[in-house]
């Protein structure tokens, strides 16, 4: 049996800071590889597991102290006296702002904040919690799923920190994390992993390392269910398809939630800016404190709770209500959506704190329900063939949400977990597919922020984000000379396929440039080429090594290539390498495209970089050295993060 490797999150980092406790005993007693993953992923399973048990019980104590005991004494004053609840969650969410002054990141920060190098603070995660809970649960229009994702993460990330690994082996542990969160805030283990891999991790991941996001999936769901119960989110009643004809109901229902799934994004987005004046005629919201305004939001929230009390909180009670087929009238339905469409927005934009899966559900829910109602009186001669709305309700609920956080997979597991339902999910899947398609075709523009960055509204301002589009601008305005190799394998085009592979092995190269008998370039040989090469002639009836000594690497070569120019900006050139999926570019002259200057790879990409920045964060406290304008603005605007 091949051996496996160990994932690479088992690894000590040589090249990190020193060792702490934790990792000393691990270099210590040197226990095998799957051994850490067990304790790893029982540790990070087990940690998620139990902060996100804590966090839906400090969630309901609230809700009981609030809206019930505190209900109870002033509610005699009169029924206005519901908004006094939202708005105090506002004051005292306003409060902890005012304390800490800003929040941990979501997720897509932690991993930029990872990827940059940059310690977690311990205590701003747990004052994102607590605020959490109490939006939560005084009324606030989010839901549990995601603080409780970042719950997890974090501790994940701080677990990774305490080991000292490496920032791919602390992702890695910020994904299992992540999974463990979600699948302890839904009691959906499988759904859990499916977002780690599918948003989170994105291709990062390797097949041996995923054992860890498994494992810690099955821990937290394990303690979510000892302390939460083991049922589905939602009880339902039998849904059945009830004719084949019938799918491309769904697949109309997947048209309509795609563009509630686009109103309600751009509504995050746009309430953000609002909140922050950049939108014309806001400008004077923005001279309202940060820490005042989670005031507005809940008072917004409790005001219009008056008349829609349905609007309040996560809002699990009205999407099972509508899934049982309690008689919503259709005006209702379409209320309910927009109305929590606005106050979800306001919810999040105003500085509350809470997660948007649950209230894409109830939007899902609602459409699909109203959606429902309407199609026996659109097409009466099928009307006996039509399912009934709570049936168009579930399907609704998976294709706005996978449309709003663009993760198919997770939306589809998510529902089916919840539910345990699966006579559905073929419409299910049908519905699912075309709405994300149809958000990823309408999408504005080319370059969309990630599925993680799409939902996460900026509240405070964000350093990490800050400095990486600092880094983003250094990078285009180095050229591709000041990262190209100018040192490089050159071999002739008519020395034999063996040799040239030996070459390689000797000089320790992935790649050489080939040349002809007048020095000038025509192609560029890799070890996979050569490897290929031999395995296509190992096929070859009556192949002999006399066979394979007489070929040359000019027949294997790739002559078909792309150049990059060493006065041309260095995006450009990656651009094109990333194109083509290519690890390294050949530099060559404008004038003279037979003359090689040199070779363009990752590598020395990343160290150009590396040394461009770390110019750039010297220069304020070096007074001699001597900078070009572009270099002296960017430092100006680094230093005032710190």
């Amino acid at each position: 049996m091949p051996s496996i490797l160990p994932p690479k999150v088992l690894l000590p980092d040589s090249a990190s800071a020193p060792q702490s406790r934790f990792s000393g005993l691990f270099s210590r007693f040197q226990p095998h590889p799957d051994t850490i993953v067990l304790i790893l992923a029982v540790v990070i399973g087990g940690g998620a597991g139990l902060g996100v048990l804590t966090f839906r019980f400090l969630i309901e104590w609230i809700h009981r102290l609030t809206l019930e005991d505190l209900m109870g004494t002033i509610g005699h004053f009169g029924a206005w006296t519901l908004a006094c609840v939202p708005t105090l969650g506002g004051v005292l969410v306003g409060l902890i702002r005012w304390l800490t002054k800003e929040f941990s990141p979501g997720i897509s920060k932690l991993i930029a904040n990872v990827q940059a190098g940059q310690e977690m603070s311990p205590t701003r995660p747990i004052a994102k919690t607590i605020a959490a809970a109490i939006s939560l649960g005084t009324g606030a229009s989010l839901g549990p799923e995601g603080p409780s994702v970042e719950v997890g993460a974090n501790f994940g990330l701080f677990v990774g920190q305490m080991l000292k690994v490496s920032r791919d082996r602390q992702r890695l542990l910020l994904g299992a994390g992540a999974a463990a969160g979600l699948a302890a805030g839904f009691n959906a283990p499988i759904a859990g992993v499916f977002f780690a891999l599918e948003v989170v991790l994105g291709t990062t991941f390797e097949t041996s390392a995923a054992s860890i996001v498994l494992l810690s999936a099955v821990v937290s769901a394990l303690i979510a269910q000892i302390g939460l119960g083991g049922q589905p989110a939602f009880d339902l009643p039998a849904y059945e398809v009830r004719s084949p004809l019938e799918l491309p109901l769904y697949l109309g229902l997947g048209l309509f939630a795609c563009v509630v799934s686009i109103a309600y994004t751009n509504s995050l987005k746009w309430s953000s800016d609002f909140f922050k004046g950049n939108i014309p005629g806001s400008s004077w919201v923005a001279k309202i404190p940060h820490e005042v305004q989670p005031i507005i939001g809940g008072l917004c929230v409790g005001v219009v709770a008056l008349k829609l009390p349905q609007i309040l909180g996560v809002g699990y009670d009205t999407v099972e209500a509508v899934l049982r087929d309690v008689k919503f009238s259709l005006v209702l339905l379409i209320t309910l959506l927009v109305v929590k469409l606005v106050l979800t927005a306001i919810s999040l934009g105003s500085g509350l704190v809470g997660g948007i899966f649950a209230p894409a559900m109830f939007l899902g829910a609602s459409l699909g329900a109203a959606y429902g109602k309407v199609l026996p009186s659109v097409f009466p001669m099928f009307a006996g063939s039509i399912a009934a709305p709570p049936a168009y309700a579930m399907v609704g609920m998976a294709a706005v949400l996978a449309a709003s956080v663009n993760a198919p997979l997770t939306a589809i597991l998510l529902l089916f977990e919840m539910t345990r339902d699966y006579r559905i999910v073929l419409p299910l899947m049908a519905a699912v597919g075309l709405s994300v398609w149809l958000v990823n075709l309408f999408k504005s523009s080319p370059e969309q922020p990630s599925n993680l960055e799409q939902i996460e509204t900026k509240r405070d301002p964000d350093p990490i984000q800050t400095s990486t589009l600092h880094q983003q601008e250094i990078l285009r305005n180095l050229s591709v000379k000041e990262a190209m190799q100018p040192g490089f394998l050159q071999i002739s085009d008519s020395i034999p396929l063996l040799e040239a592979g030996l070459q390689l092995i000797q000089h320790h190269s992935h790649s050489a440039l080939v040349v002809n008998d007048d020095r000038q370039f025509i192609g560029i040989i890799t070890l996979q080429d050569i490897n290929r090469a031999i395995a296509r002639w190992e096929t070859e009836p009556n192949h002999t090594d006399h066979g394979l000594n007489q070929r040359t690497i000019a027949e294997v070569c790739t002559t078909d290539i792309l150049y990059a120019y060493q006065d041309e900006p260095l995006t450009d050139a990656l651009d094109r390498m990333a194109t083509r999926g290519l690890h390294q570019l050949p530099v060559i002259d404008r004038d003279n495209p037979n003359h090689i200057l040199g070779l363009l790879e990752q590598e020395g990409i990343t160290l150009a970089a590396n040394l461009a920045l770390t110019r750039v964060r010297l220069m304020p406290y070096l007074h001699t050295e001597k900078a070009n304008p572009t270099e002296t603005e960017l430092a100006s605007h680094i230093g005032a993060l710190n």
